[in-house]
């Protein structure tokens, strides 16, 4: 699809661009109606096209003829919505004419139109995306039940599509930048977590109306995120909410979001909840943020660890096995939490003030469990004159 300028620019106050603005107004309606006639057409060639394609058997040799057909009939349905956005949305928002929806549609366009330079990939399936979203719109108001239904059926396959194809270019990217060290890894988290979350809002709704049954194995998850959307959200809500998105996308984006990826998630998530215990100050509020670090501790060995095959390094596997078996044996969630915090103690391998600190939070609740006992510090002179100094120790019983 052709790109032009969207740029809207200040209306000129010269006679012959009053003329112009003045026609163009006039002359308006009539470009919305040819506009809309040509969606409404282009629209039901590419349903009656793709409900051939779905309708056709899977070794019928008219297949791929079909399926050509159906793709090549999609783009010229988006071509067409692209046109109405070019000629008459921006036109009624430069005239200032336009509803509040035309508005804030106008502005999305731009956001997703700005990605074209820097993310091809991206921008192809963000813009794809929202011309999509933006007819859904208008058939929904048009309340005409049959057309509904139909759409619907091609809106979600597609949109499925899409947001697959937007979390796989973000899993190769999170690939790249472990090798590179991409300076932009944080926004790359940032936008998967945005990107299962929009799915989640808007999509997976959809798809538990049209058959739930296919959910059934997240759909305690699904419930558990209504708690997030009311009120504010703090820093531990929002690590909390991520983790249960990232446990979500191991059933809606196996594929997708592969365990590579997913495996870095946690990792990221983790690593926030750690920093964040130390950073808080109040202690109720530590102990919270302390307990959504156990949580997200416990899918990542659950859902990604449990399910790893090729291990990088063998003593991590043996490390991660010796664990795995304490924490299934265990009769408690006491008896867990210690196998958590035990193995906690063995991953971080970071040196400075801030691991410090959190092996020094872990060793604590050690202490607390009667796992670990701490000596204070003594100072003794032998009668040679030498000094023997016993520092803070910590030892497992």
């Amino acid at each position: 699809m052709e790109e032009r300028s969207l740029k809207v620019l200040a209306n000129d106050t010269t006679f012959i661009n009053k003329i112009s603005n003045t026609l163009t107004k006039l002359l308006m309606p009539t470009k919305i109606g040819l506009n809309g006639m040509m969606i409404t057409l282009k629209r039901n060639s590419v349903l009656k096209s793709y409900e051939a394609y779905k309708t056709t058997k899977e070794h019928d040799s008219k297949k791929e003829t079909i399926l050509n057909r159906y793709e090549e009939s999609y783009a010229l349905y988006l071509e067409s919505i692209d046109k109405y956005i070019m000629d008459s949305v921006y036109k009624k928002v430069k005239s200032g004419n336009s509803t509040t929806f035309e508005q804030n549609a106008l502005s999305s366009y731009y956001n997703v139109v700005h990605l074209k330079e820097r993310e091809y990939a991206e921008y192809k399936y963000r813009k794809q995306k929202f011309l999509l979203d933006l007819d859904r719109e208008s058939v929904l108001a048009g309340g005409k039940e049959k057309l509904i239904n139909r759409y619907q059926k091609m809106y979600l396959e597609k949109s499925d599509e899409l947001y697959k194809s937007i979390l796989k270019n973000y899993s190769v990217k999170l690939a790249d930048g472990v090798k590179e060290k991409n300076s932009n890894q944080m926004e790359l988290y940032k936008n998967v977590f945005m990107t299962l979350d929009e799915y989640v809002k808007t999509i997976l709704p959809l798809k538990l109306k049209e058959d739930g049954k296919d959910f059934e194995k997240i759909k305690m998850d699904y419930d558990a995120l209504d708690e997030f959307d009311v009120g504010k959200l703090d820093e531990k809500d929002f690590l909390e909410k991520n983790a249960i998105l990232l446990g979500m996308s191991r059933t809606l984006f196996t594929h997708s979001l592969p365990l590579v990826a997913a495996e870095q998630c946690y990792h990221k998530l983790i690593k926030d909840a750690r920093n964040l215990i130390i950073t808080t100050q109040k202690e109720s509020k530590k102990e919270e943020v302390y307990k959504t670090l156990l949580k997200i501790i416990e899918n990542y060995n659950d859902k990604i660890l449990s399910t790893k095959v090729y291990w990088e390094k063998p003593e991590e596997r043996e490390a991660y096995k010796k664990f795995w078996n304490e924490y299934q044996k265990a009769s408690n969630d006491e008896q867990k939490e210690i196998a958590i915090l035990k193995k906690e103690l063995y991953a971080i391998h970071e040196k400075g003030p801030k691991a410090n600190q959190i092996r020094q939070f872990y060793k604590n609740k050690l202490v607390e469990f009667g796992v670990m006992r701490q000596f204070k510090n003594t100072c003794a002179t032998l009668e040679e004159g030498r000094y023997i100094k016993q520092t803070e120790a910590e030892e497992m019983e």
